[in-house]
């Protein structure tokens, strides 16, 4: 059985930083990503990586403030966020998937979301 269970959310101040962290059972994937859904929006891409390492990328909204990595050994995927804006605020979701994409629709598998509040 496939699981996906993200860790690291809270509160934190804007210009705050936090890491969510997201280990993978059941199996391994090509791709990990996270996707955050603010209230009364639509869920966005923010940050993939392939299981090499090789592949990344950003919403252009994160980059330059947030960094994905990955731990094929322990088969984890962390999102380290750093200078983090109200606007950064959202339930956050890991998505394991089979194609390096910032589409919804190549993803999977996803975790439950954990919440990420930044107080102005």
């Amino acid at each position: 059985q496939v699981q996906l269970i993200e860790s690291g959310g809270g509160l934190v101040q804007a210009g705050g930083s936090l890491s969510l962290s997201c280990v993978a059972s059941g199996r391994t994937f090509y791709v990990m990503g996270w996707f955050r859904q603010a209230p009364g929006k639509e869920r966005e891409f923010v940050a993939y990586i392939s299981s090499s390492g090789a592949w990344t990328d950003y919403a252009d909204s994160v980059k330059g403030r947030f960094a994905i990595f990955g731990d094929n050994a322990k088969n984890t995927v962390v999102l380290r966020m750093n200078s983090l804006k109200p606007e950064d605020t959202a339930v956050y979701y890991c998505a394991a998937g089979r194609v390096s994409s910032s589409s919804e629709d190549s993803y999977d598998y996803w975790g439950q979301g954990t919440q990420v509040t930044v107080s102005s």
